[in-house]
């Protein structure tokens, strides 16, 4: 019979931190973290809640990575939206449709990443090419 995955995160309350420990092995992969009780049940938790759901998406976790490193910052095309570049003497405008569509030279694309290399040739970020990634900032520590 299996245990419902609410049933499995109600029972980490419950569990000391010798037991939390030997959950962990059977969760997941890797050495055991070495934190408190509290994190180690979080991260049963979200083990566990991985497995049910799946992961986070390949672009969130992009992102996720993008902040901690805080190196770029890269703003989401939003529908609507119309991006410029001007590129060998020739302005090109790709337009983000309400649906979400990236359309240029009256084509659908699916990424802007796509649409820069039919303009450049070259493997390029679609969002930096258009201007939607941008350095951060150093902060002063």
């Amino acid at each position: 019979m299996r245990v419902s995955l609410d049933a499995q995160l109600a029972a980490l309350a419950t569990l000391s931190l010798a037991r939390l420990r030997v959950r962990w092995t059977e969760v997941a992969d890797g050495p055991i973290p070495r934190v408190s009780a509290g994190l180690l049940r979080l991260a049963i938790a979200y083990a566990l809640q991985e497995k049910v759901h799946g992961g986070l998406s390949r672009k969130t976790s992009q992102r996720l990575d993008q902040i901690a490193v805080a190196k770029t910052r890269t703003a989401d095309a939003q529908p609507g939206m119309r991006l410029v570049r001007e590129w060998q003497g020739k302005l090109h405008v790709v337009t983000i449709g309400e649906d979400g569509v990236i359309m240029w030279n009256e084509k659908h694309w699916r990424s802007l990443s796509e649409v820069a290399r039919a303009i450049t040739g070259t493997r390029w970020s679609g969002p930096a090419f258009f201007g939607l990634k941008q350095k951060q900032k150093r902060q002063a520590a």
